[in-house]
């Protein structure tokens, strides 16, 4: 692994040690589960019991159940009562990260949604590979880009969770232009050990359902003398197929009297809708009008041959076009077009061509992907 002022020589990236706080939270996991599966089949099995009773008219059977809610309830209370013990949150600590990928999804405020790939690089611990989703204002968006370096908060105890530090100070800023940080492998991902709210919610009903199918179970020759069970069809589960071409391409237009891709914000907005449609982020071209933006791509192409849609310097187009416009001798500028495709050596970033057209002719000027311009050719120049 090599990294540049994170301290990591002599360390293979494969052996990513596995905190024992992490091991201890797996273990919390499961007797919290445990814990609510007994008290779920419990509860079921009280209130099925109290139905039962009251259709068999059995007076034992509905005491039983009635008193078994009746201590799940005293228990609850007492347990509500009680004051937690406080644990101090765990302390964060600050490191580089390399951006491995980042995915941009649609927002009506400043602040995006967006979903990052990194590799963390602690001083003292193996690198690592985590998946989070951080808000990210409109303007900042263009300084994380793929293979990149940010700067992190991570907790040693949970490496799972992590922030990207959007203000870092001068230092680790000077420490994030300095890094070069490897990809750790896919095999390193570490993932939050904690089941989601949908499970919780799942083991709850199916324990439910499932001590009150037992008590019925259990008196089913007194409710069933008679009668037959309605059995439900059980529908095949649906299945769709989907096909991927070699090629795509996608365009969209922004309606409006005043509406214009130049307005701030609503360029990146447009890209994120198209990167949706075609489910991908990476594209061989990009095409900007002021009313229109299109897409286009080729799958078979390597990444290094693609633009990253949401890496691009969105805020900054707008300037360039006014530059061009008013510099390149088109006095009474018709049309405007941006068209953004991969650079032409290895390594190198997207080139950014601004191109406007008049009465005098057309003209254009050339710029990298951080909006810095690199070439022009007024009205009347060759090349």
């Amino acid at each position: 692994m090599g990294t540049t002022g994170q301290g990591q020589a002599g360390q293979d990236v494969d052996e990513v040690d596995v905190p024992p706080v992490r091991r201890r939270s797996a273990v919390r996991v499961l007797l919290a589960a445990l814990r609510l599966t007994v008290v779920s089949a419990v509860t079921g099995g009280a209130l099925a019991a109290l139905v039962v009773a009251v259709i068999i008219k059995d007076v034992p059977v509905f005491l039983t159940g009635g008193g078994v809610l009746v201590v799940l309830i005293l228990i609850g209370v007492v347990a509500g009562r009680r004051s937690p013990a406080g644990e101090e949150p765990p302390a964060g600590r600050v490191a580089l990260a390399r951006i491995e990928d980042l995915r941009a999804t649609s927002g009506e405020t400043a602040d995006v949604p967006v979903k990052f790939r990194l590799t963390v690089a602690p001083d003292d611990r193996p690198a690592y590979r985590v998946k989070i989703e951080q808000h990210i204002n409109l303007v900042d968006i263009p300084a994380y880009r793929p293979r990149g370096i940010a700067v992190v908060e991570y907790h040693p105890d949970e490496p799972w969770k992590v922030l990207i530090v959007t203000r870092p100070t001068a230092e680790w800023s000077r420490r994030a232009e300095e890094a070069e940080i490897d990809s750790a492998p896919e095999s390193t991902l570490v993932v939050s050990p904690d089941m989601s709210e949908g499970s919780w919610c799942m083991l709850t009903l199916f324990a439910f359902l499932a001590g009150a199918a037992l008590v019925v179970l259990l008196f089913r020759g007194e409710l069933f003398t008679s009668g037959d069970g309605d059995g439900a069809a059980a529908k095949p589960p649906s299945s769709s197929s989907s096909s991927t071409s070699r090629t795509f391409s996608t365009s969209t237009t922004v309606s409006g009297p005043s509406t214009s891709l130049l307005t701030f914000g609503v360029m990146r907005v447009t890209a994120m809708e198209l990167e949706a449609r075609v489910d991908t982020a990476y594209v061989t071209e990009i095409t900007i009008e002021d009313h229109r933006m299109a897409v286009r791509g080729d799958s078979t192409r390597p990444v290094s041959e693609t633009v990253h849609l949401q890496s691009l310097p969105y805020e900054l187009f707008p300037g360039l076009v006014r530059e061009a416009r008013t510099t390149l001798g088109v006095r009474d500028p018709r049309s405007w077009r941006i068209d953004v495709t991969p650079g032409s050596a290895a390594g190198a970033g997207p080139r950014v061509r601004v191109t406007v057209t008049g009465k005098e002719g057309t003209a254009h000027l050339d710029a990298d992907a951080t909006g810095r311009v690199t070439d022009r050719r007024a009205v009347g120049e060759s090349g």
